[in-house]
């Protein structure tokens, strides 16, 4: 797979995502946030399981390792935004979560010992500050639920520089699809220690569950490992910033918010931030005589 067509996969996985915001506020109207990520993953992983069957029977024990490792990762990631949305604004949430865009750079400089790109530096500048202007309302504060939204962030960028890893280690569609069994049965675990087992309880939820399930679960999650096998984890780390903008798409849309002027130049800057981070700088120099 070339690593453009597999970044426009990793582009439609980030629509969905953006779209789970929503989806997530309708299912935690009836069911607890354990309950939740349990039924989230463990939907997508019965429902992606019998649909592989054939490729799962070729399972190693390499493939398994990896996959809980990851899904711990994404268990701690929605456990981290469900409880901080609590104590946090949805502004505060949205900006720190996408925090993902910085630390995972710093994350692999820090790890690998890796050099970024100028195009990827200025990116990831662009980006911070689009996803600020979009998301952030003054005054800014940090409590316990925006300590929680930055630790998401966290955890988000592990996953994505050990998927990244995995990837290259792996069957990356069994990867997959056990990463999603391994965060549903944390989920159900968490679900079982400090909740009272329920389902939803009306079509909308029922609607919300199954739309995690198939679309930003069973399509995201299994998507993101194979195409992150062609691309870097800056670069998938970078469209993930994406989310923010889509998101605000889907609220205008479905629930008729509408964004203030700083919001529509924060959502052009992360735009820009993805199309800058494809400048080949050498180019520029030695046309413009830019010493970058």
């Amino acid at each position: 797979m070339k690593s453009r067509n597999a970044e426009l996969l990793i582009v439609l996985a980030t629509v969905f995502w953006g779209c789970s915001y929503l989806f997530m506020k309708i299912g935690l109207e009836s069911i607890a946030a354990f309950n939740l990520i349990a039924l989230r993953f463990g939907l997508a992983f019965l429902l992606t399981s019998l649909l592989f069957w054939k490729s799962l029977r070729k399972v190693d024990w390499r493939t398994i390792k990896y996959s809980a490792m990851l899904g711990f990762l994404l268990f701690a990631v929605f456990a981290c935004i469900m409880f901080g949305l609590k104590t946090t604004t949805t502004s505060n949430a949205g900006f720190l979560v996408s925090m993902t865009v910085i630390f995972v750079p710093l994350l692999s400089v820090l790890l690998f010992k890796q050099k970024l790109a100028p195009s990827m530096r200025l990116s990831v500048v662009l980006a911070l500050t689009g996803i600020a202007l979009l998301t952030l309302k003054l005054p800014f504060s940090i409590g316990g639920g925006d300590i929680l939204c930055m630790l998401s962030a966290a955890f988000y960028a592990l996953y994505i520089i050990l998927t990244n890893s995995a990837a290259k280690a792996s069957n990356t569609l069994n990867l997959g699809i056990l990463q999603l069994g391994f965060a549903g049965g944390f989920g159900l675990i968490g679900m079982l220690l400090f909740e009272t087992p329920t389902l939803p309880q009306t079509p909308a939820s029922w609607g919300a569950v199954l739309a995690l399930s198939l679309l930003c679960s069973g399509f995201g999650f299994i998507i993101q490992p194979i195409a992150q096998k062609y691309t870097t984890p800056t670069r998938t780390g970078l469209i993930f910033a994406l989310e923010p903008v889509f998101a605000a798409a889907v609220g205008f849309w479905f629930a008729h918010e509408i964004l203030p002027p700083q919001g529509y130049v924060g959502a052009a800057l992360v735009l820009l931030a993805v199309v800058a981070s494809e400048i080949k700088w050498h180019r520029i120099t030695k046309i413009g005589r830019f010493d970058l």
